[in-house]
């Protein structure tokens, strides 16, 4: 009778090195990849607080994304949303989820490259399209086809991302899959 080999024990917080929770861990990724719903859960799995950028920006602005789209355009959107994201990143250490678009811009990538871990959730363009058309409240998305819109975007955005201190594939499967692998890259992960 043979015996299967035992799967290793599933990271939790208790394995991920003190460390990393001495900084923030910030979410990067297109619009779709889930970093709002893993970071929520990540931040639950490794006891720190969770912020959404985008909440912050809106509350900071007194009005939502897509208005400040429309109002004063993006690289108004861009310049705020740098500002709040460095005041996030000077405090206590927390999971942040950023916009899709934070990470291109070049100060707030330095700043965040520096001042936290950076992960990359990376999708599959279906998948993406699929969980974008969900909520129609993203301004990019606004009146075009999402699968063009996406692929646009990964075109430029991909090469970026990928300066991440981690990638990690954010496929169609459950959150927790996802979850799961950040926290195992955790375990092992060596800056």
């Amino acid at each position: 009778m043979s015996r299967n080999p035992k799967s290793p024990a599933p990271a939790t917080s208790g394995s991920i090195p003190a460390a990393i929770r001495e900084r923030s861990i910030v979410l990067v990724g297109l619009m779709g990849s889930g970093k709002s719903t893993i970071g929520r859960r990540l931040a639950q799995r490794l006891g720190m607080a969770f912020a959404d950028a985008d909440d912050e920006i809106e509350r900071a602005a007194g009005m939502t994304i897509s208005d400040i789209f429309a109002k004063f355009g993006e690289p108004h959107f861009r310049d705020g949303e740098r500002r709040v994201i460095a005041r996030m990143l000077a405090g206590k250490p927390h999971v942040l989820a950023t916009g899709g678009g934070a990470f291109i811009n070049d100060e707030t990538r330095t700043l965040i490259l520096q001042e936290s871990l950076c992960i990359w959730l990376d999708a599959d363009i279906p998948t993406l399209v699929e969980r974008t058309a969900r909520r129609n409240h993203r301004p990019l998305l606004k009146g075009r086809d999402a699968s063009e819109v996406l692929r646009e975007l990964a075109a430029v955005r991909n090469p970026v991302y990928a300066e991440a201190h981690l990638r990690i594939s954010s496929a169609s499967s459950p959150h927790d899959h996802t979850v799961r692998a950040i926290m195992e890259a955790l375990a092992t992960w060596n800056s």
